[in-house]
């Protein structure tokens, strides 16, 4: 009966042992900005909730540090204490890219591995040996999209960009896509951050009258803004066509959009709304976790693949050790292959940025709540490169 006994506490004593995986996460949680923080959470916590709150066989401990919108010295700060105070083993999250370019400083002085759940302009996993990317880039979202509207015949277009670094990497990518396809482009408009008004710049695109524009503003209010002065003016009316990122019909907030966003056609690497056994499993299940208020986004998405890198990662023969084994676990993420949500996604081994399919979608309304139903797919996308350093 004491053999019995012992044998049966045994794993449990082993699990008592195993040091918890402590994972920093920096993000915004307050602010206008706190829906990705959310949606972070959300991810992990699906993921999480899969695979019986492990990461390769470890407890994990999720330490949250709220750096709401773009504030770099902040994101800087936080890394530091992370790693100094907490001790943790990974770094992760970063919505804002210029946080990103802060925290891979850190990260590198530190050699700890940090992957990009969301920061977006191009180059940045080449600022530090330590970075690691899941999520997207701009340029490579918006590449594909200059193509189709190129096969679509739409050769003369304009711009209108929040004027920041993504806006301008939107800009750059959009505008070498038409040009390196014989198109032209009549007008590069940028805005600031954070506009309310666009009647001048209504006006001015009513005068060049392109046979389309293409936007980039970051998800949130923004876009709504800039799509009801489209409808209010009556720009759907001189036969101007509209495209956009998918930044501006985020499921996340698509669903308080509505009718605004009715026949826009975008392109990104995910919709709610994919057709995959992978998407409809963790779909179901954040909706069985959150309900149907809370649609799971690409910051979501990327949350979720986030963990199940470091997992395959940290699982990796030769991929644990410490600080002298950092190396090794950023080597382990070189050439993953991940059956995701969004499809499949890959990490290049060169550049340790993601290579994934891109989708043209357009938004519709399907029982009772709007999507983006994906109607064509550019397989294998890399980043195009702008921006690089």
């Amino acid at each position: 009966m004491g053999l019995l006994a012992g044998t049966l506490a045994a794993p449990s004593l082993v699990l008592a042992r195993v040091r918890p995986l402590r994972i920093g996460v920096i993000g915004s949680w307050s602010g206008p900005y706190a829906g990705g923080g959310r949606q972070f959470d959300a991810g992990m916590a699906v993921w999480l909730a899969d695979h019986k709150q492990q990461i390769a066989g470890r407890p994990v401990e999720l330490l949250r540090r709220d750096v709401p919108g773009s504030a770099p010295e902040q994101a800087r700060r936080q890394a530091q204490d992370l790693i100094e105070s907490e001790r943790v083993d990974l770094l992760t999250g970063l919505d804002f890219s210029s946080n990103a370019y802060a925290v891979g400083t850190v990260a590198t002085q530190a050699r700890v591995p940090t992957v990009i759940m969301n920061a977006a302009s191009s180059g940045i996993p080449g600022r530090s040996p330590f970075m690691v990317r899941v999520s997207f880039t701009i340029a490579q979202v918006t590449a594909p999209l200059a193509r189709w509207a190129l096969q679509q015949g739409l050769r003369d277009v304009c711009t209108v960009v929040a004027d920041y670094a993504s806006g301008v990497d939107a800009e750059s990518a959009f505008v070498s896509g038409i040009t390196a396809g014989g198109g032209r482009v009549g007008a590069m408009l940028r805005v600031p951050l954070n506009t309310l008004d666009y009647s001048a710049y209504m006006l001015r695109l009513r005068e060049l009258k392109p046979q389309a524009v293409f936007f980039f503003l970051p998800s949130g209010q923004m876009p709504a803004i800039f799509l009801k002065f489209w409808r209010d003016r009556g720009m759907a009316d001189t036969g101007i066509r509209l495209l956009a990122t998918g930044d501006a019909t985020d499921d996340h907030y698509l669903d308080g959009i509505g009718e605004l966003a009715e026949g826009l056609v975008t392109s990104h690497h995910y919709s709610f709304a994919h057709e995959s056994p992978a998407n409809r499993r963790f779909a179901g299940a954040f909706e069985t976790e959150y309900g149907s208020h809370l649609r799971p986004g690409y910051f979501a998405v990327a949350a979720h693949d986030g963990l199940a890198a470091i997992d395959a990662a940290l699982s990796a023969p030769g991929a644990r050790g410490g600080k002298a084994g950092a190396e090794r676990l950023v080597d382990a993420f070189r050439g993953l292959q991940l059956d995701s949500p969004r499809g499949p996604v890959e990490i290049d081994a060169h550049t340790r940025d993601v290579v994934q399919s891109v989708y043209i979608r357009r938004v519709e309304r399907r029982d009772a709540r709007w999507i983006n139903r994906e109607f064509e797919c550019f397989e294998r996308v890399r980043d195009a490169g702008i921006g690089v350093a």
